[in-house]
């Protein structure tokens, strides 16, 4: 018994099959519960996979080994967002300029409130400089925050936080602020929350998911342009 469970605990393939089940468990608990804010699939399956990996005391770097079948596909799951927004390419038409602005701005105003807090928080140049790229996509914050020195893995976990928690709260705020066209919906919470908000949106609404890709590629980008700058402004 104790050799099965060894040859289990090693094998490659736990990690793969418990990630996937995970969140295959969060998309049957958003289902059966309409939908709830707190069963998100990405969510429920952080919570349950790092209960696994603390009890059976499993270093990260073997899990993160063993699940790179699933970082592998993102990359073409994340190009697939373009499907659904050829869909709706017609629903551009009259928002392409204030959609640039709005992103433009967003991504200078994400990035510098966050520096601001940090510091009014007692925090120090490296920390602002870490949770200076939250808004963009893992990959993207990780690349980031190695340009600036800063810490990637911590940039990682709070790309990965201000996705669930858009996920989670994003489109409540946005119905509380009275926002009802789905296509600025989707912009902004695609914006603040890349792909965990947008997979929630495109589950939600076509076009709303088609948006929030929208935005988050656009984001990402704009960020990524844009902190060069802005770094010899905030981080000296």
């Amino acid at each position: 018994m104790t050799d099965a469970f060894t040859w289990l605990r090693e094998s490659p393939l736990l990690m793969l099959v418990l990630t996937i089940g995970a969140y295959q468990l969060g998309c049957v608990l958003r289902d059966r519960t309409g939908g709830h804010p707190l069963a998100q699939p990405v969510l429920v399956a952080i919570v349950c996979m790092s209960a696994v990996v603390v009890v059976l005391d499993i270093d990260y770097a073997d899990y993160r080994a063993d699940t790179e079948l699933i970082a592998f596909w993102l990359g073409p799951a994340t190009v697939a967002l373009a499907i659904p927004l050829h869909r709706q390419a017609a629903r551009l038409r009259g928002l392409v300029v204030p959609m640039l602005v709005g992103v433009t701005v967003g991504a200078v105003v994400s990035v510098t409130t966050a520096a601001l807090v940090v510091r009014l928080a007692g925090g120090d140049d490296l920390l602002a400089r870490t949770v200076a790229p939250k808004a963009t996509t893992t990959p993207v914050a990780i690349g980031l925050a190695e340009s600036l020195e800063a810490i990637a893995p911590l940039a990682a976990v709070l790309a990965i936080l201000a996705g669930v928690l858009g996920a989670v709260a994003g489109p409540a705020v946005l119905t509380l602020l009275r926002i009802r066209d789905p296509r600025v919906r989707g912009l902004a919470l695609g914006s603040v929350s890349h792909g965990i908000g947008t997979g929630r949106l495109l589950h939600d609404d076509e076009t709303q998911g088609a948006f929030s890709g929208l935005g988050m590629g656009l984001t990402a980008l704009a960020t990524s342009a844009l902190m060069p700058l802005l770094a010899l402004v905030l981080f000296q």
